[in-house]
């Protein structure tokens, strides 16, 4: 969920695999990976040289088999278009100019494009799939609605329909009616059902440092609402945290140490931007926030990853409480 803003490296039988959109769960040759609804699709970077390797930005696929026969996307997936990414990168010029200061956002035009799915503006999967003239005509809507409201910003019109069509026909055999596929799922023959998320609990757009934050529910609720899997289905909830604590782009960070501290936990840590390049900001592990991620969570399990990048270290820090005109607060202000 969320879209192709939060980077993922996993490690498999030694083979390093960037996931920027994709489901981890490609690599299994035995799951079925599905992109639900939440999901934003950076349509317009499908290099058809390369098939749907680049449409996603999956890095290094090489030696995965039958991978597209494995995917399933939503039919009611919105679409990040070009003039959506130019948009994200001239609102947070416009940011620095007016406030001194910006989101510090991907760039990959996911916020644009939930501001076009609010505002019911928004194209999606069902709609590219269907009837092409009407896709068209609300295409060229949308984008003059931003050209109106960005005057420098420059808009191929008829170059990105001829290649939206193109990519039409590429991921039909890919999509499906995603609420049906995921009832069936829950409902047919046992099944291991494993939700991934993307973004952390303090990126979540209602919970998380606003407006320092993605535009997704990307805590437990977006199992519900990006899948369309009721309550009762959510079973175990696993919340993973490093053992020290990390933060891409500005906003509040009470641990971070702007030292040598912090220097050796990004070093050590390979502290990168999977999707950015940028560096991580980093700091001790802050139980108020773990807390707090809990709250609005219910994890059942914690992963607690990167203990060993500690191992250097002879004393270890923790944050344990916040105050607040000097007193200590029980809870995340």
């Amino acid at each position: 969920q969320g879209g192709n803003n939060a980077g993922h490296t996993v490690v498999v039988d030694g083979k390093e695999y960037d996931f920027h959109l994709f489901p981890s769960g490609i690599i299994n040759p035995k799951a079925i990976s599905f992109i639900d609804t939440e999901i934003l699709k950076q349509i317009s970077k499908f290099d058809q040289s390369a098939q749907l390797k680049s449409y996603f930005s999956l890095c290094l696929l090489t030696g995965l088999k039958d991978w597209e026969k494995r995917l399933i996307i939503s039919d009611r997936a919105h679409i990040v278009f070009d003039f959506h990414q130019a948009v994200d990168g001239l609102q947070e010029v416009q940011r620095q100019a007016q406030e001194g200061k910006n989101i510090g956002t991907t760039k990959k035009g996911i916020g644009p494009t939930y501001s076009s799915k609010a505002a019911r503006t928004g194209l999606r999967i069902c709609d590219l799939l269907s009837d092409f003239d009407e896709f068209s005509s609300r295409f060229k809507n949308l984008a003059q609605q931003y050209k109106s409201m960005f005057p420098t910003l420059e808009i191929d019109i008829e170059g990105q329909l001829k290649k939206l069509k193109g990519y039409a026909e590429k991921i039909r055999p890919m999509v499906r009616d995603g609420v049906y596929f995921m009832y069936e799922a829950l409902h047919g023959s046992p099944k291991k059902i494993l939700v991934e998320g993307a973004n952390a609990a303090l990126l979540d757009i209602d919970f998380g440092t606003y407006p320092f934050v993605t535009s997704s529910n990307c805590t437990i609720g977006g199992v519900c609402t990006g899948l369309g899997v009721p309550p009762q289905h959510v079973g175990d909830v696993y919340g993973v945290v490093k053992a020290y604590t990390t933060r891409v782009g500005i906003g509040a960070f009470p641990t971070e140490q702007i030292n040598e501290i912090g220097d050796l936990l990004q070093s050590r840590g390979h502290e990168w931007g999977v999707t950015t390049g940028r560096k991580r900001r980093c700091g001790w592990l802050d139980l108020v926030i773990l807390k707090y991620a809990h709250m609005i969570n219910g994890f059942t399990a914690l992963a607690l990853t990167k203990l060993d990048i500690l191992d250097v270290l002879d004393e270890i820090k923790i944050g344990v409480a916040y105050k607040l005109g000097g007193k200590r607060i029980p809870y995340f202000p």
